[in-house]
């Protein structure tokens, strides 16, 4: 495995808690990272943008103690997610926080910026960028990518629509630095296969977003349970980005997803086009389509016991086959 040194030794499982956007916030950051895996927020959901320090103060605060408390299991460094596209106008204000903070990961996405690798990496962070095709990962690295999060399909979220397998592999046979999978991913045996076709991580989100933790509604946490991967809708609409969405929470806009318009790319913003009052991740729910393995609301500590369990089942399985 190609691990970033900040991480060796560290982790209890190979995951990277996905930064989900208005979902992911400090409690379940924290949970995260003193369960053994890599937890993440993005930026943009610490609002207003003088909230960022304060969040990032919490959670350097809190793992510090759980640390001291528990030096046999220390927490795994964390992650925050930054937005690189011209339509983030909060970037340089936010980029100027965790370069305060020193935060050890950085997640960047929809771009690849060399001015960012360079701030991140001048107090000697990493920055993993994500990647929806072969194309933007070779562009990401010669921008100064540390490592790369392939974004297959069935990844909740912003996804691209490459199968998990062939992007692992076109991407695998020329980088050999940290690589992580983002697709369908809830399970523990998919956190080894993820493994197997190449990946060093699996980068997991949807499975957390039903965790007493998550900022998510109740309503939104028990569709995560009530959905399986036929419930996933695959649209541009809501962000002018394709991403994949809930079924459910489209119908309850009273859009028909079966008739969804398409959008325009050079308009994207983070909220929602003219052609619907309904806003993206507000109103309309992202999740990947490895929703089925998720089958009730629980604390996050106790989704990671249940991805430990299921990965070291998988690892005996194949042992014995």
């Amino acid at each position: 495995m190609s691990l970033p040194p900040v991480l060796q030794d560290r982790l209890r499982l190979p995951v990277v808690a996905s930064p989900m956007f208005l979902v992911s916030g400090p409690e379940l950051v924290i949970t995260q990272s003193a369960a053994g895996i890599v937890g993440s927020f993005p930026a943009l959901n610490a609002r207003p943008q003088s909230a960022l320090r304060e969040w990032l103060q919490h959670i350097t605060e809190e793992l510090a103690k759980h640390d001291a408390d528990h030096p046999e299991a220390p927490s795994v460094p964390f992650a925050v997610n930054l937005i690189v596209h011209r339509t983030n106008s909060r970037l340089e204000e936010d980029l100027a926080t965790v370069v305060e903070f020193k935060v050890p990961i950085i997640i960047t996405s929809l771009g690849a910026r060399a001015d960012v690798d360079d701030a991140v990496h001048s107090y000697g962070g990493i920055a993993l960028y994500d990647v929806i095709s072969n194309r933007f990962a070779r562009k990401a690295v010669d921008k100064g990518a540390d490592g790369l999060i392939a974004v297959a399909a069935g990844a909740g979220g912003h996804a691209g629509t490459q199968s998990p397998f062939a992007l692992l592999q076109e991407i695998r046979d020329w980088f050999g630095g940290p690589l992580l999978l983002s697709g369908p991913l809830a399970h523990g045996r998919s956190i080894l296969a993820a493994q197997a076709a190449g990946a060093d991580l699996a980068h997991i989100g949807s499975a957390f977003i039903a965790t007493d933790e998550a900022n998510a509604g109740d309503r939104y946490k028990q569709m995560i349970v009530d959905s399986t991967a036929a419930d996933i809708v695959y649209s541009d609409l809501f962000t002018g980005v394709h991403g994949n969405y809930l079924r459910g929470s489209i119908e309850a806009a009273g859009l028909d997803p079966a008739a969804l318009p398409g959008s325009d790319p050079s308009a994207m913003d983070f909220g929602n086009q003219d052609n619907t009052e309904a806003k993206a991740w507000r109103d309309i729910w992202g999740a990947g389509q490895g929703v089925g393995a998720v089958e009730a609301v629980l604390p996050a500590a106790a989704v990671v016991e249940r991805l430990a369990g299921e990965y070291a089942e998988a690892k005996s399985r194949i042992q014995r086959m």
